[in-house]
This record gives structure tokens, sequence and C-alpha cells, in this order.
């Protein structure tokens, strides 16, 4: 469970959150929506423990972030342009990144390449990557060590059509497997078709939408 609590955010004089108070539950996919420059990536930074509020809390299964732990724990996370090394193949990247936590061994790293449409016998270094292929391959990134949680910052961005119905159906099947998902997406389909609770982020406030038709 996540919950933010009278969130408060100010960078340089200028509020980029107001009051901010959610609760999330594990098992269903929660969507922020609202305009480029609204605070929804800066929710998503303050959630993972990136920027420090002036003032709120935001606990993940009762632990204070900031105080209690410094950043939030067992979740994957794509926030803006996922980076990589630029020489390195898809797998290569991937496999270093695991020798943080040591959670995923290669043919489980293998197998989650495919399951984005990725082949994980690919000599192609990143750099020559499309747009696609570098966000399938941060969805790998997030989702390799099978963790309880993921926040996805426009995790559909250069996708094909094909892309997109792939990944939604990867979500749906996480989040039935009890996984607490926020995502945020330009697209209201994704919202639609994936989210079980919508908050609009406006000028930094945040209200829930009412009555969302999942």
């Amino acid at each position: 469970m996540i919950q933010v609590k009278d969130l408060n955010v100010t960078i340089k004089g200028k509020s980029i959150l107001s009051d901010v108070n959610i609760t999330m539950e594990e098992g269903k996919i929660y969507g922020l929506i609202g305009n480029n420059g609204s605070g929804k990536t800066m929710l998503m930074k303050c959630i993972c423990g990136f920027v420090k509020p002036i003032s709120g809390e935001i606990l993940v299964n009762g632990k204070i972030i900031g105080k209690d732990i410094d950043y939030i724990q067992d979740t994957g996370i794509i926030i803006e342009n996922p980076g990589f090394i630029p020489y390195y193949s898809g797998i290569k990247n991937l496999m270093m990144l695991s020798e943080i936590s040591g959670k995923a061994d290669k043919e489980k790293i293998k197998e989650t390449m495919r399951m984005c449409g990725l082949d994980p016998e690919l000599k192609l270094p990143v750099k020559k990557y499309s747009l696609g292929m570098r966000q399938r391959l941060g969805i790998a990134q997030a989702i390799m060590e099978d963790q309880t949680a993921l926040i996805l910052d426009e995790p559909m961005n250069g996708l094909d059509k094909e892309g997109v119905s792939a990944m939604r159906q990867l979500f749906l099947t996480m989040k039935q497997e009890g996984k607490l998902i926020i995502l945020t997406s330009h697209n209201r389909e994704d919202i639609d078709l994936l989210c079980d609770e919508v908050f609009e982020v406006e000028a930094g406030r945040i209200r829930k939408i009412v009555g969302h038709d999942v």
C-alpha cells in the first residue's frame, strides 16, 4: 500500500504539488492524467523518494519515505526517458543492472525481454535501437525482478499499435497477480482500458475522477 498524506512540494519558490492525498492498494492500476507540467511526474518522483517534499509524508507499507527508508523498495520504475549504456546490447544492459540486487538471472532476463517483444540474442547496441525498442527495454528493466509495484511514466511512448496492445495485456496480467501499478499516459484509451482509479493533476492539485468506468 502507498499512502500520500498532505504532500506539498515547492521548488525555487514555486508550488509544484499542493495538499496531495492519495491511498493506493495492491492489485489495482492507478492512472495519473493532466497536462505537461501539471505535477504528475513530480508526484511519481516523490513517491520513489527522488524528491523531498517541504511537508507531508509518503508511506509505503507503513514505512515513511525519507525517514524509515530512503527510497521506495521492491518497485520497478520508468520515469522520463529510460537510460542505458548506448554501446552495449539490450541484454548486457539488463545483466549489468541485475547485478545490483541479484534478483534476476540471465534466463529470467531473457524471458522478460521476450515478454516485452525483444530478442535477447540481438547484438545490436542500444544506441541503434528505435524509440519503441528502447521503450520496450525500459519496461523489461522495470519488471524483470518481479517487483510488487510499478511506477511507469508514459510507458507506451514510442510503441506501435501492436506493442501498445501487448503492453496493456502485460500490465493487466500483472494487476491480476496482485501488483500495484501507477502510470501516466496521454492516450485516454490506455487510461480507460487499464485503470481502476484515475486522478487528474492540475496546477499541482489532484482530484479523483469520480465514476471512472474501466
